[in-house]
């Protein structure tokens, strides 16, 4: 049988002026590319305005941690803590909460502020997850106090150049794929010493250089973390393990991806009808047998490699920003000290056969070659305290992944028995009502009326003589409202005071 095909028609169009071919073209297909691109910035302008119009309506609280003093508590403790928070997420199935309301999963963000060597530690949470933060902290550091502050950030420029203050900042980001994990704290315990110090602190070298500020330098430190969806976080991994074991990988699907496979699917399935129908009878060869590597085929570095990703994805997962901020007046402002002893801090999670957080310097980075220098600079300054001071997630670069037990790594409460900075925040001790027949103030009684106060009260005995009862011959005045710690009124003039710009609500 022949099979004829007739080419007219494409000869025709080709044969066509130039300027017709691509109207003929533009008006046949041409316009569907340029639809899909219109309709998909229409639905980022529109997503980015509601989406700003809810978030603007929710409001938030930051809240001041202070562990109480010789605090023995391990990182883990700080990693329950962080798992319990992954309660907070939502799933956002509903579609007119999505695209109408614009609803969004709420963030958290962990900060360590330095303010003229003053250390404190803050969480800022959404509002309706306050009682969600207290439980986290209270389960693990039953002790600890936990305040409301007003923002610290309030009254710093937030637009560079400045007269008085400079600024040099920028966002860590992890420098491979983010199923790998960094050096965690497990790696930092050694078997050498007394038991209270088999742990090396990493904190430790961050607290030295907060306590170091001098008057006008401030250093801040963020790290956001989104609650996301586990089945995504498993996939991630699962993902890489296959690729390192040479397995095939599926392919991530996009609107665009979807068309071209559809296409070409189509394609496929008409080239292997014609060529079933030319080669019918002929015998199917037989399949290729499966030559992926397995474990024990890989060299010590992959299956440490699969090990460690099998580790990071068994623990929840959280989207994660880090920023860091180094804000001073120009007199004092030393930002080799400080910017690289940050990243000096940062270099310690370092796995060089895993992963490592790295500063931005290409795109955040308080730091410019070549063309508009200044400009440039003063841009990229504005940004970084804009997006710090807002506690904005979705700027800058994209957010990468952290489990709990990296988080826990580079943000904790410092062990008291190895971190030795003395300008740190921390509670007194437990705090505890007093018994509600003590009296706080009023007049003193004697041995005789005490007896009798014991034989009322404790014994169950009525007054005797027709005495007045207790409550009677006591009257308390009322005590005094509680006042702040004694180091809140003490000036910023004096070197670790908490500053002004950090006042208890």
């Amino acid at each position: 049988m022949d099979i004829v095909i007739d080419l007219t028609s494409i000869n025709n169009f080709l044969n066509q002026p130039p300027d017709v071919m691509l109207y003929q073209l533009f008006v046949t297909v041409g316009w569907i590319p340029i639809a899909i691109v219109f309709l998909w910035g229409f639905k980022q302008i529109w997503m980015n305005y509601i989406q700003d119009r809810w978030g603007a309506m929710q409001k938030s609280v930051l809240l001041a941690i202070d562990v109480p003093r010789g605090n023995a508590q391990s990182p883990r403790a700080v990693e329950n803590m962080f798992a319990y928070l992954a309660g907070a997420h939502s799933s956002l199935d509903n579609l007119i909460e999505l695209y109408w309301e614009g609803r969004f999963q709420r963030s958290f963000s962990f900060e360590i502020v330095s303010i003229d060597g003053y250390t404190q530690f803050l969480i800022r949470s959404p509002l309706e997850f306050r009682n969600l933060v207290e439980t986290a902290i209270y389960s693990q550091y039953p002790d600890a106090e936990i305040t409301e502050v007003n923002d610290y950030t309030t009254g710093m420029p937030r637009k560079f150049p400045d007269e008085e203050w400079d600024v040099f900042g920028t966002e860590f980001i992890q420098a491979k794929n983010q199923v790998y994990p960094i050096k965690t704290y497990e790696e930092f315990e050694h078997q050498f010493g007394e038991p209270e110090t088999t742990f090396r602190d990493p904190m430790a070298a961050l607290m030295d250089l907060c306590s170091s500020l001098r008057k006008g330098e401030q250093l801040w430190y963020q790290i956001i973390v989104k609650p996301i969806d586990m089945n995504k976080w498993l996939t991630l991994g699962d993902d890489e393990i296959k690729r390192i074991l040479r397995e095939d990988v599926k392919k991530k699907s996009t609107f665009a991806g979807n068309i071209v496979d559809f296409l070409l699917g189509g394609a496929h399935v008409v080239f292997n009808s014609v060529t079933t129908f030319f080669a019918q009878g002929e015998e199917k060869k037989e399949d290729k047998k499966d030559d992926s590597l397995k474990m024990m085929n890989l060299n010590p570095k992959e299956k440490k490699q699969v090990e460690a990703i099998h580790h990071k994805i068994s623990k929840i997962g959280f989207d994660t920003k880090i920023r860091f901020v180094y804000i001073a007046k120009k007199d004092v402002m030393v930002k080799p000290k400080v910017g690289n002893g940050f990243v000096g801090y940062m270099k310690q999670f370092a796995a060089m056969d895993s992963n490592n957080i790295k500063p931005d310097v290409k795109i955040t980075a308080t730091s410019v070659n070549y063309f508009f220098k200044d400009t440039r600079l003063n841009a990229r300054k504005n940004k970084i305290v804009r997006r710090y001071m807002d506690r904005d997630g979705g700027a800058g670069r994209k957010m990468g992944i952290l489990d709990t037990e990296e988080l826990a790594t580079i943000w904790h409460f410092p062990i008291e028995s190895v971190v030795k900075a003395p300008l740190i925040g921390k509670a007194p001790g437990r705090k505890a009502e007093p018994p509600s027949n003590i009296p706080v103030a009023g007049e003193t009684i004697s041995e005789e009326e005490f007896g009798s106060l014991f034989e009322e009260e404790v014994l169950g005995k009525p007054p005797k003589n027709g005495n007045k009862s207790m409550a009677e011959r006591l009257p308390l005045e009322p005590a005094e409202e509680t006042r702040q710690p004694e180091f809140m009124d003490v000036k910023t003039e004096i070197k670790g005071a908490p500053p002004e710009n950090l006042p208890f609500a």
